[in-house]
């Protein structure tokens, strides 16, 4: 292994570039939570809970007694955070609950009492909490995200005994001031692009999912038992979305009166002659069952945002149900998509508020098509093409939710990315790898440049876009 690290390296000196490997853990990317955002509902419920974790800590060191908490939300959290349930995130964060054990339902019943009060202990003291302790502050700010909380604990007189400030960075990351990443494990295969990655299976004879288990091992020290059975309880749960999703009717909360559509387009579908539209009808359907799970504060998988969390378990479902690819090839596709959402994460970003939808739909649709290219048996250079395909066709969407809420155009718009990956599928295996002209890393570079370009009211405002001419009309 010496050797061929050598001869990597040597690679990158010629390249003149700054070698800064991908070294997120697959239990990070992909997390379990209640929608309808990762960055607005589990983003600020990890952070209202690791505030809760700090108070306890810092407990004694108080010089006076601790009274209530106050949560201000800025930028894209304070613009469409009612929308998203943030309040309500938050505050259950503050309570003690974390995404992944949050009780079914709780955000919908915190947010149906805005004058209950609740208390949390911290040791022998009652701290009192209510939504109307969290504050939308300003949508334009001074602070490094554009998703930023600040959680303070005050006394009795109003003053500040303790504060964080908190940043939602997109698919259920938080950081804050003075964070630094934790010190993990090194990938035993590194790479930062899809070409240098190319280069480690060339080297190696890895398969891409045998790339990722090591790297997942080598980052963790989980065993590979452990990270397929995590896997295999992610697929699980997304199946589980779709089933949910497809077997409820009625009105999404809100004030869209947005109706449920999933299962009357499943029932549809069952009527339909021709075989490729009644797959089509399909996979809309499993799209909009999973996002209309999310819109509903469901549990859902970050793949890799709430918001386009109905796409790839779209795909993943009818390669079950209507493909019948195995679950071990099920298994190992999802690993491939899991590669993708890596680099899109680290060399542009996942976040609708930093670079607009093509970094949640658009990246999601892109992992889709990935893991159906491996789960087929195609090579990664097929892998690759169709993942480019499904990015480079939503380059440049914006993140427009009407009213806050993440259901217009945010369902739909999974079924169309779910749609777009199959379509990116048949197209990178039609064709001879080699003569594809644009190369993923080149797409991800174009996602990145486009999002940092990108007026500030088409990043999860709803100040612009189809969020406003829809009101307007």
């Amino acid at each position: 292994m010496a050797t061929l690290n050598t001869l990597f390296q040597e690679h990158i000196r010629k390249k003149g570039m700054i070698f800064s490997p991908v070294e997120t853990s697959i239990f990070d990317l992909l997390k379990c939570g209640p929608g309808p955002s990762s960055s607005h509902t589990i983003g600020p419920m990890k952070a209202g809970y690791d505030f809760l974790c700090l108070c306890r800590e810092r407990l004694n060191g108080f010089a006076k007694k601790p009274s209530h908490f106050i949560v201000r939300l800025y930028g894209s959290l304070s613009a469409t955070g009612k929308g998203h349930g943030t309040c309500a995130a938050v505050l259950a964060g503050l309570l003690g609950h974390k995404p992944e054990k949050c009780p079914a339902g709780l955000l919908k019943e915190i947010s149906r009492s805005p004058d209950q009060h609740y208390t949390q202990m911290l040791g022998d003291i009652p701290i009192t909490l209510s939504l109307h302790n969290v504050i939308y502050d300003s949508v334009v700010h001074n602070f490094p995200y554009n998703n930023t909380l600040v959680i303070a604990l005050m006394d009795t007189q109003g003053e500040v005994l303790f504060e964080r400030e908190y940043y939602s960075v997109g698919g259920g990351f938080i950081q804050w001031k003075g964070w630094q990443a934790p010190q993990l494990g090194k990938p035993v295969h590194p790479y930062q692009t899809m070409k240098e990655l190319q280069i480690r299976l060339e080297q190696t004879g890895l398969t891409l999912h045998e790339l990722l288990l090591d790297n997942e091992t080598a980052i963790t020290g989980t065993s590979r038992v452990e990270i397929l059975q995590y896997l295999d309880e992610l697929i699980e749960t997304m199946v589980m979305g779709v089933k949910r999703g497809l077997s409820k009717e009625g009105v999404l909360p809100g004030t869209l009166n947005v109706q449920r559509k999933a299962g009357v387009l499943y029932e549809k579908a069952k009527t339909l002659t021709i075989p490729h539209e009644r797959f089509m009808c399909c996979l809309n359907a499993y799209a909009m069952a999973t996002a209309e799970e999310n819109a509903d504060g469901g549990v859902i998988v970050t793949t890799p945002t709430c918001g386009a969390s109905g796409v790839l378990p779209a795909l993943l479902y009818a390669m079950r149900y209507d493909m019948h690819i195995g679950d071990r090839a099920v298994r190992e596709g999802f690993l491939a998509a899991v590669a993708i959402g890596f680099l899109a994460k680290h060399n542009a970003a996942i976040a609708g508020a930093e670079v607009g939808c093509q970094g949640e739909v658009g990246v999601a649709s892109a992992m889709s098509a990935a893991m159906l290219t491996h789960a087929r048996g195609f090579n990664a250079e097929y892998t690759a093409n169709a993942a480019e395909i499904a990015l480079e066709h939503h380059l440049g969407l914006t993140c427009d939710p009407v009213g806050g809420y993440v259901q217009i155009p945010c369902i739909e718009r999974n079924a169309v990315g779910a749609v777009k990956a199959y379509n990116a599928f048949l197209l990178a295996i039609s064709e001879d790898p080699k003569s594809h002209r644009v190369s993923l890393d080149s797409a991800i570079e174009a996602m990145g440049e486009t999002g940092r370009e990108m007026n500030a009211k088409f990043k999860e405002t709803s100040l612009g876009g189809l969020a406003v001419s829809m009101v307007n009309c």
